[in-house]
């Protein structure tokens, strides 16, 4: 468009605008008058308007335009103002009224609470031993640890029950621990790896971490005392690891195996309660109640190893919370039983037991999360007798033809001893935890268990000089059917008996019925016999 054109389209809105808000005349004196309505706005074909202010010859007028031309004034602005309804100017104006909408109530601001409000509220505490952990456990080591057998027992006939023995003892280190020991250095940094491991107690823990640490490429220090068997130390070697002699006692060389670690970034092991322990430990509840069906109760060992008694009792009350689990601690050292009478946690415990037959059960502790969980979850703890412990070696050796030491024992010890009579009838798995003694000991016990048992029996009795008293009384002993195990003839007597010789006799019987049958007969005939005791 050209600038003459845009002046005259300028001109001519302006005149159009002035006439649309100008004092209108009437419809009449518009068509005699203005040319403009009589040649664009007015036609005589057009039919007469019905509108409400009345009729005219033009067609319909919308806002001061005819209808099909376009307006620049949008009629819907101008209803805020009013509204036209004839072109006369006759304008109608509506009071308008402003309806408001409901009331919206507005919610109180939260109050804000302080930090030591938020320390009251209750929380549920996190669990310490999953079910979870046990089962990635036994996952983890099953292509290493073995399914120990859990076989019925020949003694179930004999105590009224059916005896399961889990044999945990015939692992490679003739030990449960492994479990745990092996969980623990698979769940280990790769570069706590790469430094190494370091333990110093003679222990079964410790023969566990010499074992599978070597068989993980993991390097391992064993410190030990110089008071340690040789026997022990050449069972390290074998294994694989580094054995140090240092110092006199055991917390010496504790002492010197903390210092190295701290000097060349080993880590430094010792039996505790982690997770990664008592989860790899709590593997054996889970194959007991595989291999066992409609199981009644377990009995476990606890004497120094309380994270096996944690994690069993953990795999077992998740999987069957019917079963029973029974706990069995020495009457020597009762740890468990002290502090769940006080409710807290023993640290020092003043009792003196066997160390020959406990090993290093003094050095033993146990820790919170232990205690909770068996707290929780084990249903009774009792305690047995060092010369019922030893009494069930001599059972293993007789009956299942396996040699266990005092700690692998005590369990059926508690059977025999007669104090789980609520156990009558019902099935039953006893766990057998270890099998590590040395044999000399070992002989020891036998010998000891024997006289316990009142299968061997030790006598003195006085016999004349004449000949054939001896043979005489080798004879009886021959038709009683007995063992004569060792025989001492003194010839000097005391002095009110100068012509008599003062035998002594160590005899070995089948049981105690024929031993009781053997006392009677020789008391019969021998009046002055002694019985004595071993």
């Amino acid at each position: 468009m050209n600038f003459a054109a845009q002046i005259f389209y300028s001109s001519y809105l302006s005149e159009r605008l002035e006439r649309l808000y100008a004092p209108r005349p009437a419809v009449k004196d518009c068509e005699e008058n203005d040319p403009f309505w009589q040649s664009e706005h007015c036609s005589s074909n057009k039919k007469e308007s019905n509108s409400p202010g009345g009729s005219y010859k033009c067609g319909p007028v919308s806002n001061g335009t005819v209808s099909g031309r376009a307006t620049l004034i949008e009629p819907e602005r101008l209803k805020d103002f009013g509204e036209e309804d004839l072109i006369n100017g006759d304008v109608k104006v509506y009071d308008t009224k402003v309806v408001e909408g409901p009331e919206i109530k507005l919610m109180d601001p939260p109050k804000t609470r302080r930090l030591s409000e938020f320390r009251n509220v209750h929380r549920p505490l996190v669990q310490f031993l999953r079910f979870e952990d046990i089962s990635a456990a036994a996952f983890r080591i099953q292509t290493v640890i073995q399914k120990t057998p859990c076989t019925y027992s020949r003694l179930s006939k004999q105590y009224g029950m059916e005896i399961y023995l889990k044999k945990e003892h015939l692992h490679y280190t003739g030990s449960v621990k492994e479990r745990g020991v092996l969980y623990l250095l698979t769940s280990l940094t790769q570069a706590q790896q790469r430094k190494g491991v370091i333990v110093a107690t003679d222990c079964n823990f410790s023969m566990a971490v010499a074992h599978h640490a070597v068989e993980l490429k993991i390097p391992v220090f064993v410190i030990m005392p110089s008071c340690c068997s040789s026997p022990r130390l050449r069972i390290y070697r074998d294994y694989g690891a580094m054995v140090i002699s240092y110092g006199s006692t055991s917390h010496d060389s504790q002492n010197h195996a903390c210092h190295l670690a701290t000097e060349n970034g080993y880590l430094y092991l010792e039996e505790d309660e982690s997770a990664a322990y008592l989860a790899g430990m709590g593997t054996v509840g889970m194959e007991i109640l595989e291999q066992v069906s409609k199981l009644d109760a377990v009995v476990v060992p606890a004497a120094g190893q309380y994270g096996l008694l944690a994690g069993t009792a953990a795999a077992i009350k998740h999987l069957n919370s019917r079963v029973l689990v029974v706990g069995v601690e020495p009457e020597g050292f009762p740890l468990l039983l002290q502090s769940l009478k006080t409710d807290s946690p023993i640290k020092d415990l003043h009792s003196n037991p066997n160390k020959k037959l406990y090993g290093d059960l003094m050095e033993r502790s146990l820790g919170v999360n232990t205690f909770q969980l068996a707290k929780k979850l084990v249903d009774k703890v009792i305690t047995v007798s060092e010369e019922d412990s030893l009494v069930a070696m001599l059972r293993f050796q007789e009956f299942e033809r396996s040699t266990v030491d005092t700690e692998g024992a005590m369990g059926l010890a508690a059977i025999l001893a007669g104090q789980l009579p609520e156990l009558k009838g019902k099935k039953v798995a006893v766990v057998v935890s270890s099998a590590n003694m040395e044999l000399e000991l070992m002989r020891q016990c036998v010998d000891r268990a024997l006289v316990l048992d009142d299968r061997v029996s030790k006598f003195s009795v006085k016999l004349g000089e004449w000949p054939g008293d001896m043979a005489k009384l080798l004879d009886v002993l021959s038709r009683e059917d007995v063992r004569l195990l060792d025989v001492c003839h003194r010839r000097q007597s005391d002095k009110s008996d100068l012509f008599k010789a003062k035998v002594e006799c160590v005899v070995e019987t089948r049981d105690k019925t024929q031993s009781n049958h053997l006392r009677k007969t020789l008391s019969e005939r021998y009046p002055s016999i002694c019985w004595l005791d071993r």
